[in-house]
């Protein structure tokens, strides 16, 4: 059932299924008045949906329905079967990749708002991989316009000192043995929330990479990057140790059909004294980072 949210926007708890079937579990946000637009935000590894409401009230509230979801295995889709109440059961031989996500959950989360509101604008927000996804999307092209918060091509290289080193060592002498010995990365190992198996070790594989994803010759569909030639901005957050500079670009000439815009965000800029990965979606910004970025995000002109 619909529910009214503190600022005065809908909210409700849904399920949608993936490409394959399997089924997602959702909140969709809705404004009291006329809707102009539909947005989808897309998650960051590990990441659950809950995360984003304030910013998707936020958009809501400016006349959009949006959508949160959560990958599969992660939040409220960590198995159909498994979303009651009470603690999952272990994702020891769960299957699933990131390049599934992208390719049977992200896509199916853009066909069902696309199908829903046909003759709404889409735009797409993603953070971190949520923002890579977009490229290998193979109906991308769906998207008239799309904001990255701190998405970027995750090579371990482009990262910043000593981070870079700390995260090196997490992911190959922690991660990767612990995955292997449980059958899944737990979160309580510093990742955040519990990953399924194929997802972590893909994600490792690519982080070691000297051009993240772009150089896995077996991900087919990076063939999609050139699909999507809607409008995209990338915010480059100045104190992000993993999304910096050089891997916000390297993600960015992914998108061949089009000339992306990068801006690069300061903390200072919205009177914070630190943002870094995951501090934009922070209701504290709501008046400057939000404001900005709905402004660019719900602008009509194409």
């Amino acid at each position: 059932m619909a529910m009214a949210a503190p600022d005065d926007v809908f909210s409700d708890d849904i399920t949608f299924p993936a490409t394959d079937g399997f089924v997602l579990a959702a909140t969709l946000y809705l404004p009291r008045g006329a809707k102009t637009h539909a947005v989808l935000i897309n998650s960051a590894t590990a990441v659950p949906r809950k995360i984003y409401r304030g910013f998707a009230s936020y958009l809501a509230r400016r006349g959009s329905a949006v959508l949160t979801y959560d990958y599969r295995g992660t939040g409220g889709s960590r198995q159909p079967s498994l979303r009651a109440a009470g603690r999952p059961r272990s994702l020891a031989g769960f299957q699933a990749t990131m390049a599934d996500w992208a390719e049977r959950d992200v896509a199916a989360a853009v066909a069902w708002m696309r199908q829903r509101y046909d003759t709404m604008p889409l735009r797409y927000v993603g953070h971190s991989f949520g923002g890579q996804a977009l490229g290998l999307l193979p109906n991308n092209q769906e998207v008239s316009r799309a904001l990255l918060i701190a998405a970027q091509a995750g090579s371990w290289k482009l990262m910043t000192a000593p981070e870079r080193y700390r995260v090196l060592l997490l992911l190959n002498l922690v991660g990767v043995p612990l995955t292997h010995l449980m059958g899944y990365a737990p979160g309580r190992a510093g990742l955040g929330e519990d990953l399924p198996k194929g997802v972590f070790l893909q994600w490792v594989d690519w982080v070691m990479r000297e051009r993240y994803m772009f150089d896995d010759e077996g991900l087919i569909a990076l063939a999609n990057f050139p699909f999507f030639r809607g409008a995209l901005r990338a915010l480059c957050i100045a104190d992000d140790p993993w999304a910096t500079r050089p891997a916000v670009e390297l993600l960015c000439e992914g998108f061949t059909s089009i000339n992306p815009e990068i801006i690069d965000i300061h903390p200072a800029d919205s009177g914070a004294t630190k943002i870094g990965h995951f501090g934009f979606f922070r209701p504290e910004h709501r008046d400057t980072l939000w404001r900005d970025a709905a402004e660019w995000l719900l602008e009509e002109s194409e």
